[in-house]
């Protein structure tokens, strides 16, 4: 009976290694698979990158270039006023005053064109969002008035360029 077992488990123990061998080749054609599939996965993966830092570098040049653009076209619209500025200045002192005038029009209305607007505060109340007070005087009007504007503000939409710099009343003057 022992060589009947024997023979048994000696077959038993070959169709399990032939089983294995063949799970073994399964098992590698698998992992091989898995691995030419990571390997693409991984090439187009850096190419995305590529694409995506080239693109970001495309994109800054793009807004470099607008940025110049911008700053060339106002250049040269500025330079029309201060070709009119040294034509005023060459010209006889009766007419200064109204070819000044003129180029202090021209130069809003470059200002107003680029969305550039002054900041109206004369005679408001005191707006440290947009204003600078550089003195506090008493006058006869309500503490906290704009009295006086030293230096005018500008805002561009909601951004202001230059804070206004403003005298603000410290209120009613005190009778001596």
């Amino acid at each position: 009976m022992r060589t009947f077992h024997s023979r048994m488990d000696f077959r038993m123990t070959e169709e399990k290694s032939g089983q294995n061998s063949a799970d073994e080749a399964s098992s590698h054609e698998e992992l091989e698979m898995l691995r030419k599939e990571y390997a693409e996965l991984h090439d187009r993966f850096l190419r995305l990158a590529a694409d995506f830092d080239n693109y970001k570098k495309r994109a800054s040049r793009e807004v470099e270039a607008r940025v110049s653009i911008a700053i060339e076209e106002f250049a040269a619209e500025m330079l029309e006023v201060l070709d009119n500025l040294e034509r005023a200045l060459s010209v006889d002192d009766t007419h200064l005053r109204e070819g000044l005038e003129q180029i202090q029009k021209l130069l809003s209305s470059l200002l107003e064109k680029r969305g550039i607007e002054p900041i109206a505060c004369l005679h408001g109340q005191f707006d440290p969002e947009c204003q600078e007070a550089v003195a506090c005087i008493p006058s006869d009007f309500e503490e906290g008035i704009v009295i006086d504007e030293i230096t005018r503000g500008y805002r561009m939409q909601d951004r202001v360029l230059r804070y206004a710099k403003v005298a603000v009343s410290k209120g009613k003057r005190e009778e001596e």
